[in-house]
């Protein structure tokens, strides 16, 4: 049994198109997007860029999705407006499966979700203004609703002083600041971002995720990105999906990946975020103890504030804090410690499994005299 839906666009008629039957399960009959077996193989490639892939991205959500270059993060973004065709598979946007949506509909699918890129691609020869006015130009906009758009929406961005400004006389930031109300310009209902803070300095990418950040609460957006930046996944995202291969290997909400990685390519990805030990210590660390006096040295983890006193008195004997510390990942708190513990009453197995009952994730990283 089907229903008839559509899809509105602001402007336009709205399209009939067929529904997922509702037999669909109560758990992803809200998924804004989904992804139901997708994959994509380009021509003269053995390997698939994207196999098997299973998704679903709740309205309202920032769902990052990471993986090393060529793990298939822009494919699979690409498939969300039909800018890649996946070979096999299906994706549903709002329960309406876009595989065969004729030109007319790609139009109207694509002006409802709009996308920002890490170059920015701004026309040189027009200003702020008209670089943010031409798609509603192209889109047959009468001009006293153009005008009342685009200043709203720079408005929105913190460009509203820099309307009469060409791109070249912009930063990096105020460049990708007009991407984005350009992108906002048809209110779509998702927004796509592709390596978007890849080409800024550390700063300005901090500034242009709190505008996402805004934009997603005050305009209740549904945002896909794509970066290669872990910290970006930690700082913006509610949801992460980890590619290697063109396959899922790790996904879930950003605090509990990052605190439990349990994937290789995702502990690597993550490498650069973790403490490190002193580069003095790093030199003596030896894989077994040397003798009696040697110490083990352990990497914790654990999902909230670590209770420094309870982890001495489940370890016993001496134990120090090398390096950690906590961050905050959202609304919650992630704890990563490395300890060295010397002349513990427990030996080594009955160590790490009182160390596993109080982190969410223990590591030997050697033994150090």
């Amino acid at each position: 049994m089907s229903q008839t839906s559509a899809l509105k666009v602001p402007g336009a008629a709205p399209l009939p198109l067929q529904a997922e039957p509702l037999t669909l399960r109560p758990d992803v009959n809200d998924a804004h997007v989904r992804f139901i077996g997708l994959g994509k193989t380009y021509p003269g490639q053995a390997q698939p860029a994207l196999q098997g892939i299973d998704l679903n991205i709740r309205r309202g959500e920032i769902f990052g999705i990471i993986g090393r270059s060529g793990a298939g993060k822009s494919s699979l973004l690409r498939t969300i407006n039909r800018l890649e065709q996946p070979s096999h598979g299906r994706v549903l946007v709002d329960q309406v499966d876009i595989g065969g949506f004729d030109e007319d509909q790609l139009v109207n699918l694509r002006r409802s979700i709009g996308m920002i890129f890490q170059h920015f691609n701004l026309m040189s020869a027009k200003t702020v203004w008209q670089n943010v006015e031409l798609p509603l130009k192209v889109a047959g906009m009468a001009k006293a609703e153009r005008q009342r758009k685009v200043r709203a929406l720079l408005q929105l961005v913190g460009l509203e002083e820099k309307h009469q400004v060409y791109p070249a006389q912009l930063s990096g930031g105020q460049k990708q600041r007009v991407g984005i109300a350009r992108a906002l310009v048809h209110d779509p209902r998702i927004l796509l971002c592709d390596e978007a803070t890849s080409a800024l300095d550390p700063e300005t990418t901090a500034s242009i995720l709190e505008l996402l950040r805004d934009i997603n609460r005050r305009l209740g957006l549904t945002i896909v990105l794509i970066t290669h930046e872990m910290a970006v996944i930690r700082d913006i995202c509610h949801q992460v999906v980890v590619l290697d291969r063109g396959q899922v290997v790790e996904q879930g909400e950003v605090w509990r990946v990052f605190g439990a990685a349990r994937h290789a390519v995702t502990r690597t990805l993550l490498a650069p975020l973790q403490p490190r030990l002193p580069d003095a210590l790093t030199g003596r660390l030896q894989a077994s103890p040397a003798s009696r006096d040697s110490a083990v040295v352990l990497k914790l983890t654990v999902l909230g504030e670590p209770d420094l006193t309870a982890l001495f008195n489940t370890l016993g004997g001496s134990v120090r804090l090398l390096q950690g510390g906590v961050q905050a990942i959202g609304e919650h708190a992630l704890g990563q410690l490395i300890v060295s513990v010397q002349h513990s009453p427990h030996a080594t197995g009955p160590l790490l499994e009182r160390a596993r009952r109080w982190a969410e994730d223990v590591e030997v990283l050697g033994y150090v005299v």
